[in-house]
C-alpha cells in the first residue's frame, strides 16, 4: 500500500526541524514529509518540562554549513548574540584555550517556531500533541509510528518509506527497535552527564575576562566546581549570560566524600554563579522569548556517536544517536551536520527506490567521513581527563599544550602532545609524569581510533567485524587508562 508519507520525522526539536528543511531542499520539495512532536504548537521541541535547556552555543561553521544543506539562514531572532570563540580556562585560571572560532548564542524559544515557520513553507507538516510509543514494521524495513494523542486515548499511526528518530537521548523507538543488532540500544550511565543551567540578567562587577566576556563564551575546568564535567559562562549581551555547568556522577559523589559536602547538581550551580565576580544581583530572565526556558536540569551524553545510525526504514540523529561531543557536551554542531547529511542520503535512497539498511547506510559513512571519526578518540581523551585533579590539569595545560595542540583542540580534534617527549626532564613528581605519560597514551589510542573510523565499512557485510575490532581498541584504552588514574 502506498504510505501516508515519505519521510516521518519523529520528534519537532532542532534536529527534526534540519533533517525536515534537509529533505525539502534536496527533494526541491516533492516528497511528502510529517514532523511529529509531543509538545503543543505554541511551544514545540521542549527538550523537558523545563523548556529548551541548553547551553545555547554553536559554531558559525556548523551553521554555514547546515545552510549549504537546507537553503536555510539563521538571523535574529533565532541568533540572540555573535561571539568570537570559547575559552577554555584551567582552574587557576592562569592557561587559556581557544577552541571553535566564531560562533553564535542561540534563543532555542524562539528558534523552533523560526524554524517551524520556514518548514512550512517549504510543504513540510506538522502533528503537535503526539506521544509516540513504537515503530511499524512491514518485514525487514521500519514502515512508520505508532502511540497516542497526549491530550485523550485517541490511537495513532502513521506509514512512511523512512522513520526519522529525533527524539532524544532516552529514544523509546531505538530502545525497542527490532530488525537491526548493528544499533546500540542503551547508553553507559559513566557517559551521561547531569547538566543544568540559568539564563540570568545582571548587574556588571569586576571587569575580570575570565569569569565574564560578551566576547568570548568561557569555560571554567575545575573538579571542584564541576567534577567531571565543566562551568560555562556563556555571553547572550553585554549583561545576560547563559550560566551553567555539567558533572559525572560518580565523580560528584567523590568530590562529595573527598570535601565533606552533599551537593547535588542545582546547589553547585547556585554556588557558581555566587562565586562569579563579574556578576552583580543576577536574577531569571524574565522576557517572554525566555518564559518558558529560564532555568532547569538535564542529562546528556558524552561519548562517540551509536555504532550504527541505520536500519532498515530508520535513521537517527542529534541525541536520540548520542552525538553530542565528547569533550564538551555540546550537541547542536553536530545535530546540524548529521541532519543536514541525513537529509540528502534520506532523499537518495527514496529516489533510488531502496530505503532498506542497505540503501540507507550511506548517511553512516557520511556522518563519519564528516565529523564522526573523531569522536571515539574525544571520548577516551575526556576520561582520561575526569581523572585529572585540578594540579594536573593545570600542570598539563600550562606545561604540555603547544601551539599544534592548541589548533587541534580550536578544530575539534584530539591535540597531539608532540611536545611532551622533548620535555621530559623539566618535568617533576611521578604525579606528572603519569599526566605525561598518560596524554601520550590517549593521542596513540586516537591514531588507532581516527584510522579505525577512516576505515569504516561502505556496506553493511563488513560492519560486524569493524564493531568487533573497535571493541577491542576501545577495551584497551580502558585498560590502559587504569595505569593513570589516582
Amino acid at each position: 500500500m502506498e504510505p501516508d508519507y515519505d519521510v516521518i520525522i519523529a520528534g519537532g526539536g532542532l534536529a527534526g526541524t534540519i533533517v525536515a528543511h534537509s529533505v525539502a531542499n534536496n527533494s526541491n520539495q516533492r516528497l511528502r514529509i510529517l514532523v511529529v512532536d509531543r509538545s503543543p504548537e505554541q511551544t514545540p521541541g521542549l527538550k523537558s518540562v523545563s523548556g529548551w535547556i541548553c547551553g545555547d552555543a554553536v559554531s558559525k561553521e556548523a551553521v554555514d554549513y547546515m545552510t549549504e544543506y537546507t537553503g536555510v539562514r539563521w538571523t535574529d531572532p533565532e541568533i540572540e548574540h555573535r561571539v568570537k570563540g570559547v575559552m577554555a580556562f584551567s582552574p587557576n585560571r592562569e592557561t587559556a584555550i581557544p577552541f571553535d572560532g566564531e560562533g553564535y548564542m542561540l534563543n532555542r524559544q524562539l528558534l523552533p517556531q523560526e524554524q517551524n515557520k520556514r518548514a512550512l513553507k517549504m510543504g513540510v507538516e506538522f502533528d503537535f500533541g503526539v506521544n509516540l510509543t513504537g515503530l511499524v514494521y512491514d518485514g525487514e524495513n521500519v514502515a512508520g509510528v505508532e502511540g497516542r494523542r497526549t491530550k485523550s486515548t485517541e490511537s495513532y499511526k502513521k506509514t512512511a518509506r523512512v522513520v526519522v528518530d529525533t527524539t532524544g537521548m532516552t529514544s523509546m523507538l531505538r530502545n525497542q527497535i527490532r530488525n537491526t543488532d548493528k544499533i546500540e540500544r542503551k547508553v553507559d550511565r559513566r557517559d551521561v552527564e547531569s547538566t543544568g543551567r540559568h539564563i540570568m540578567y545582571f548587574e556588571p562587577d569586576e571587569d575580570d575576562k575570565t569569569e565574564f566576556d560578551s566576547d568570548y563564551c568561557i569555560i571554567h575546568l575545575d573538579q571542584d566546581i564541576a567534577p567531571g564535567g565543566y562551568g560555562w559562562v556563556f555571553p547572550k549581551g553585554d549583561d545576560k549570560v547563559n550560566i551553567g555547568l555539567g558533572v559525572e556522577k560518580t565523580l560528584l559523589e567523590k568530590r562529595n566524600a573527598r570535601m565533606g559536602r552533599a551537593d547535588n547538581v542545582s546547589m553547585l550551580i547556585n554556588e557558581y554563579v555566587e562565586r562569579n565576580r563579574a556578576i552583580k544581583n543576577p536574577r531569571l530572565s524574565e522576557d517572554p522569548q525566555d518564559a518558558s526556558n529560564a532555568t532547569g536540569n538535564f542529562q546528556v551524553s558524552v561519548r562517540r556517536q551509536n555504532d550504527c545510525l541505520v536500519a532498515g526504514g530508520y535513521v537517527m540523529v542529534g541525541d536520540s544517536a548520542w552525538m553530542p561531543k565528547p569533550l564538551d557536551a555540546g550537541g547542536i554542531g553536530p545535530a546540524l551536520i548529521a541532519g543536514s547529511i541525513a537529509g540528502k542520503c534520506i532523499v537518495e535512497a527514496i529516489e533510488a527506490g531502496d530505503t532498506s539498511e542497505a540503501g540507507l547506510w550511506k548517511y553512516n559513512k557520511e556522518y563519519i567521513d564528516e565529523y564522526g571519526y573523531k569522536t571515539a578518540g574525544l571520548e577516551v581523551f575526556r576520561r582520561f581527563i575526569q581523572t585529572l585533579t585540578n594540579d594536573q590539569i593545570d600542570y598539563g595545560m600550562k606545561h604540555f599544550l603547544g601551539d599544534l595542540d592548541v589548533e587541534a583542540i580550536s578544530k575539534g580534534e584530539h591535540p597531539d602532545f608532540g611536545g611532551i617527549a622533548k620535555i621530559a626532564t623539566m618535568i617533576r613528581g611521578i604525579r606528572n609524569i603519569k599526566l605525561a605519560n598518560g596524554l601520550r597514551t590517549t593521542t596513540n589510542q586516537n591514531k588507532m581510533l581516527t584510522a579505525h573510523y577512516r576505515d569504516f565499512p561502505s556496506a553493511p557485510d563488513g560492519f560486524s567485524q569493524w564493531r568487533a575490532d573497535l571493541h577491542k581498541i576501545l577495551d584497551g584504552a580502558s585498560l590502559e587508562m587504569e595505569k593513570y588514574s589516582n
